[in-house]
């Protein structure tokens, strides 16, 4: 089969187009940047130069092709006009969209975000359906939030088969992007770099290994339910238990240090105000900092029982990981 993936050359994409060369698949991948094309297999990879916005670019692109992987996103913590998000996340979603259903294709996998599934409450794991008890904190969630309403509209009118998975927070070899920032804190950790543990280390995340999310990303294609949506998730750890862990897998145990809310908020919002002075992206701002305050169990139980989706162990996907880092570290 031949399918069109947006976003071919970031962390998830370059290893989903990879997976699929390896299948015997053909690949129609959007890029912007030659630069950031040399990840890609050199067989079995088309490359169109195209853009979100640029509807005319992903007409081309998607033509020919038998169904759509839309992972592409604008997934940082700020941006200068904040309508950024909302154009490219939203916007460029109903381009691909709209490019396809033009193109006679039907079948879609949409990649959102964990981050528009609600925050866990009592210590009960959230899951697809879980009504959202809290206003979502950046303009990367709402604008993703706004996407999936946008994709049940083109569902039940113009009979497209989108699926949307919504990956937890992601982590394992590839592109140390800010799109992998959790293998990023990892390998900060290996160099005694990282010391810092948000507030006091109690709130909950959900943790996946990167395999696992271009392996759902191929079981919702294959699988899938036009109009569901899919949490691709790991393990539930707070960050004392990812730590922890991580120091029992690396054999380093390093000195962490605890730091209030507050302080890490105000923090935050100094980086915010370089960066509207600079234009020089922040590591952090309130409304990320905000998201700390909360637990973020969920449950994969949809996935696995629709899917067949079996996540990997967080020990075994921390061990993968440090692996990998060493290995990269020892060719530097």
């Amino acid at each position: 089969m031949k399918y069109f993936i947006t976003g071919a050359t970031g962390y998830i994409g370059q290893q989903l187009t990879e997976q699929l060369v390896a299948g015997g698949h053909e690949v129609h991948a959007l890029y912007r940047s030659e630069k950031k094309t040399g990840g890609l297999p050199k067989e079995g990879v088309h490359l169109f130069k195209g853009d979100l916005l640029d509807p005319d670019s992903l007409k081309k692109a998607v033509k020919g092709t038998d169904a759509v992987f839309h992972v592409a996103a604008f997934a940082k913590p700020w941006a200068k006009d904040d309508q950024t998000f909302y154009r490219l996340n939203v916007d460029g979603a109903l381009n691909v969209f709209h490019a396809a259903l033009e193109a006679g294709v039907s079948k879609i996998v949409f990649t959102s975000t964990a981050g528009v599934i609600s925050p866990s409450k009592d210590g009960v794991p959230s899951d697809e359906t879980t009504p959202r008890w809290v206003e979502h904190f950046t303009h990367y969630e709402r604008s993703k939030a706004k996407a999936e309403k946008e994709v049940q509209k083109l569902v039940s009118k113009e009979g497209l088969e989108i699926i949307t998975v919504n990956p937890t927070r992601v982590y394992g070899p590839g592109l140390l992007s800010d799109s992998n920032g959790v293998t990023r804190m990892v390998k900060m950790y290996l160099e005694g770099k990282f010391r810092l543990i948000p507030g006091d280390g109690s709130s909950i995340g959900n943790y996946v290994y990167i395999d696992d999310v271009v392996e759902g990303h191929l079981k919702a294609m294959e699988k899938g339910r036009p109009g569901e949506r899919y949490i691709l998730g790991g393990d539930n750890a707070s960050f004392n238990e990812f730590f922890q862990l991580l120091a029992q897998v690396t054999g380093k145990e390093q000195r962490l240090f605890k730091i209030p809310i507050p302080v890490i908020n105000f923090a935050a919002r100094l980086m915010e105000i370089r960066a509207d002075l600079t234009n020089k992206d922040p590591l952090l701002t309130p409304p990320w900092v905000r998201k700390y305050l909360y637990n973020w169990q969920l449950s994969t139980e949809k996935a696995e029982r629709e899917l067949g989706y079996q996540p990997t162990p967080l020990p075994e996907g921390l061990r993968k990981t440090v692996e990998w880092l060493v290995g990269v570290g020892s060719r530097e």
